[in-house]
């Protein structure tokens, strides 16, 4: 590592994740990846039905039913959610159904051991809606938030003001950056800069040189700055952008280089001083395990839903804990992906120092669940009730597309 990259870097907590905190003397030690076990207390019932509810492409809720009738509900990833739910129902459900739900990390790991054949994206999106009910499934029965299942403890958290917008003019942004600090007390924010798998170009010519002092000249140097490159530049390109950042006291540059291409964004890592982050996109734990050994990244950011799920995301943060490097899970949609990082958010060793907000206004995930969440001074607090805190808006769910799965009987 670049020595000067430590002035950048806040020392964290190399302890161990805490383990759920079930009262049981019959906690069983779950199968999965070593070393990372959760344990829960097995709750001799078995998983009878998997129901998806999908509206359009964006969004598919999944419904866990267990053999008392008591539920759980939690979602696969967002966006080509209708080929989810069917591969949900297809490669997934037939590996739960019948299943101990306090199973969850075995079941997590027979999912993508069994669909070798298909690994990674749909498979895992798909495991991240069952596995997410199934969590929300256990908290309710155990009259426990997931984060408190987790062994965290729920609290308002500070969170960054996300733009998701390359169409927006350098002065829109600023004003607009600007507002959202003055109404909502954001003391960070992340900006889009380069333009998505770029090829070192701009969204338009001279965009980000322009953007990123001017967003900085908007809310003055006692703000945090991020920016995210989207896959957008090769090495030499990222280094000069990175330059830029630099002077204008960024704290994190993202995704820099094409997300596969560890070794660009290794050689990126060491030029910079300021932290690189990386692996919204990625979903297999042993990239996971490369870029953090290699230090290709000094930010790790899986996403609960494109990882596979609650355990697998559990496990990623505990990789970057042992190399004392911060997680901070990509969220970049108010749909229950923001739910599930909060709750993990406050439940893991090394929490970077905030968690992503969008700023955008997503229509999609509108009157989803309540209680409705929203950020005040600053700051955003997970629902506290049983499982994830919230209810899934019935009339929503009535007007999406049902699909289920049942265990033979």
């Amino acid at each position: 590592m670049n020595p000067h990259r430590r002035d950048f870097l806040r020392a964290v907590s190399v302890g161990s994740l805490a383990a759920a905190a079930l009262d049981s003397e019959s906690n069983a030690r779950a199968a999965g990846p070593p070393g990372r076990p959760i344990l829960l207390p097995r709750t001799d019932l078995q998983i009878a039905a998997i129901e998806t509810y999908t509206r359009g492409t964006n969004l598919s809720i999944v419904r866990v039913i267990a053999s008392d009738g008591s539920d759980g509900f939690g979602q696969a990833a967002p966006y080509d959610a209708d080929i989810t739910a069917t591969v949900l129902h297809r490669k997934v459900a037939p590996l739960w159904l019948g299943k101990d739900p306090a199973a969850v990390q075995s079941l997590v790991q027979q999912s993508v051991e069994s669909n070798y054949k298909f690994p990674w994206s749909f498979v895992c999106r798909a495991t991240a809606g069952v596995e997410t009910a199934v969590w929300d499934l256990l908290g309710k029965k155990a009259g426990k938030s997931v984060c408190r299942l987790l062994g965290g403890d729920p609290r308002p958290l500070p969170v960054y003001g996300s733009s998701m917008s390359r169409t927006i003019t350098p002065e829109r942004e600023a004003e607009r950056i600007k507002r959202l600090k003055e109404e909502k007390g954001f003391t960070a924010f992340k900006i889009r800069i380069g333009k998505v798998n770029g090829h070192d170009e701009d969204q338009w010519s001279g965009r980000t040189e322009a953007l990123v002092p001017a967003v900085r000249q908007a809310v003055g140097r006692q703000t945090v700055l991020l920016a995210d490159g989207n896959s957008c530049y090769t090495p030499k390109k990222a280094i000069a952008v990175g330059r830029l950042l630099e002077r204008h006291d960024y704290r994190h540059f993202e995704e820099p280089c094409p997300f596969w291409e560890l070794e660009w964004t290794q050689k990126v890592a060491k030029a910079l001083r300021i932290p690189i982050a990386g692996g919204e996109q990625d979903n297999d734990l042993a990239q996971f395990r490369r870029m953090i050994r290699m230090g290709a990244v000094d930010i790790v950011q899986p996403d609960v839903c494109y990882v596979g799920g609650v355990s697998r995301t559990m496990e990623v943060a505990a990789m970057a804990a042992e190399k004392r490097l911060k997680c901070v899970p990509h969220s970049a949609n108010l749909s229950m992906l923001i739910l599930f990082t909060l709750h993990i958010f406050a439940a893991i060793s090394n929490p970077g120092d905030h968690v992503e907000w969008t700023i955008e206004n997503d229509e999609w995930t509108r009157d989803l669940y309540s209680p409705a969440i929203d950020v005040r001074e600053g700051k955003v607090e997970a629902p506290e009730g049983p499982g994830w805190g919230v209810e899934i808006n019935p009339t929503w769910l009535a007007a999406a597309a049902k699909l289920e799965s049942h265990a033979k009987d």
